[in-house]
């Protein structure tokens, strides 16, 4: 995957992955191999981990799995994994202190996003500074986005009309709240447990994206 990537390619609204990897191994990639089925946007790795260099064989062969059905794989945070693996792009949850030396080795040629909350400043500096995307958490209680302030709808309005990065929406969303979000501008939503929880995940995902796109 050369060249400036990008995560939004048509003007459907998209379902970008959230996996967690503590997950026992026998369990993620089984799960993770029926998803690339269908259709996603990119696959984000939680940085639920301590060591980086354990994990790096799990990284390994979630991008092999998701590589072939081409879709990106992005780490949360650990930018310094790109290096060493084929990771296709990094997600920060906060504006990084050290942006010159991340940006001077892998704008051009990874997909960088950022979490952003009400403050439309750090979308401001997002858009400033070339980023694919940005997510906006929490758009309702959640127990995986635990740590976000919940998203002002009016926010999310401000944010389509002043600026041009795609937006995607995470944190609470459900099959039966998603309608809820019907009448916002945005390019898709994140999802974790909503999908990697399911029994039947390819099931949950056309379902989500009939939703999304009616």
């Amino acid at each position: 995957m050369e060249g400036r990537m990008e995560i939004v390619k048509n003007r459907e609204k998209g379902i970008y992955l959230i996996i967690d990897p503590s997950w026992e191994e026998n369990l993620l990639l089984p799960q993770i191999r029926q998803i690339v089925q269908e259709e996603i946007v990119a696959i984000q790795i939680w940085d639920n981990f301590k060591d980086e260099q354990q994990f790096l064989p799990l990284i390994d062969k979630i991008c092999e799995i998701s590589h072939a059905q081409h879709i990106p794989v992005i780490i949360n945070n650990h930018w310094k994994l790109l290096e060493c693996t084929r990771l296709d792009g990094v997600h920060f949850d906060s504006i990084p202190k050290n942006w010159n030396k991340i940006k001077d080795k892998f704008l051009e040629a990874h997909i960088i996003g950022l979490t952003c909350n009400n403050d439309l400043s750090d979308l401001k500096w997002a858009e400033k500074n070339q980023l694919n995307y940005v997510s906006f958490c929490s758009v309702f209680p959640s127990k995986t986005s635990n740590s976000c302030e919940l998203v002002n709808f009016e926010t999310i309005e401000k944010a389509k009309e002043q600026y041009s990065l795609p937006v995607f929406l995470a944190g609470g969303i459900s099959h039966e709240n998603l309608p809820l979000l019907s009448h916002l501008y945005f390019d898709g939503i994140a999802m974790v447990s909503g999908i990697m929880s399911a029994k039947k995940p390819q099931e949950a995902i056309q379902k989500y994206r009939t939703i999304l796109n009616q």
